[in-house]
């Protein structure tokens, strides 16, 4: 092996470069690690907003650290200022956030109102597009723009137009007005004779004779209406009497249907 040669390899480095870099196919990781290592620490000395020089003064001293009287001294190190200025920028990154945080949420706000007015909008719109519809299609009937007449209501109340429920609701609590004993009274016993009387007279007139159970609740109710009736008579003469003048019927009744 050639001497010249051997004492020329000393000084190489196998995958190196003249400059003496490390080579950037072998450590570039590294290399960009350091590098962007080196730019966060430049980054934390520095500010998010400018400052006066006034204003960083203050700033820096309500940053200074608590010293001791025997260790107080007129001066501080550069150390210690840079201490001091990345302080002050993590400070600011804090409160920036705060900010942003606020103006985002405000944001999504205003964001949410203007999309609710949006709809409150398009709604109308489309209401006013169907009364339109509704114009072109001849408009709204005429007797609908006009208060109800009061003949049309009595004629569509009238108990000839009723159902058979709704003409015994109007017979029942016309009996009961008519036999109360008070203001209050919907439960006394001439008040249930007297309701039971017109509820008997009614099935009597619709049941019909192969309904067996419509039948024995019809018997149920005569047999109700005479035990009412005795204790009527036992307790209370002249309601007794009354009952039996107004619905027509007599002391003893006769009960077969």
């Amino acid at each position: 092996m050639d001497k010249d040669n051997v004492e020329g390899g000393l000084g190489m480095v196998i995958g190196g470069s003249e400059n003496g870099n490390l080579p950037p196919s072998i450590f570039r990781r590294e290399m960009m690690r350091d590098k962007e290592g080196g730019d966060k620490e430049r980054m934390r000395a520095e500010f998010v907003r400018m400052y006066s020089h006034g204003e960083l003064g203050e700033k820096l001293k309500m940053l200074r650290p608590v010293i001791k009287k025997e260790d107080k001294k007129g001066w501080f190190s550069l150390q210690e200022l840079k201490d001091r200025l990345m302080k002050l920028r993590e400070t600011e990154e804090k409160e920036s956030k705060s900010m942003i945080s606020g103006v985002v949420f405000q944001e999504l706000k205003e964001s949410l109102v203007k999309l609710s007015q949006h709809n409150d909008e398009k709604d109308k719109k489309t209401m006013i597009q169907r009364l339109d519809v509704l114009g072109q299609l001849g408009g709204t009937p005429s007797f609908m723009m006009h208060p109800p007449k009061e003949h049309l209501v009595e004629k569509f109340f009238h108990p000839d137009n009723m159902s058979s429920g709704e003409k015994m609701k109007l017979e029942l609590q016309k009996v009961r007005d008519e036999f109360k004993m008070s203001e209050s009274d919907c439960g006394s016993a001439r008040v249930q004779v007297a309701q039971l009387t017109t509820k008997i007279k009614h099935l009597s007139t619709v049941l019909n004779k192969k309904d067996k159970h419509s039948r024995k609740g019809l018997q149920q109710m005569v047999q109700k209406r005479k035990k009412l009736l005795k204790y009527l008579r036992r307790t209370d003469w002249d309601s007794f009497c009354l009952v039996l003048s107004k619905l027509g019927l007599r002391d003893n009744p006769d009960y077969k249907f």
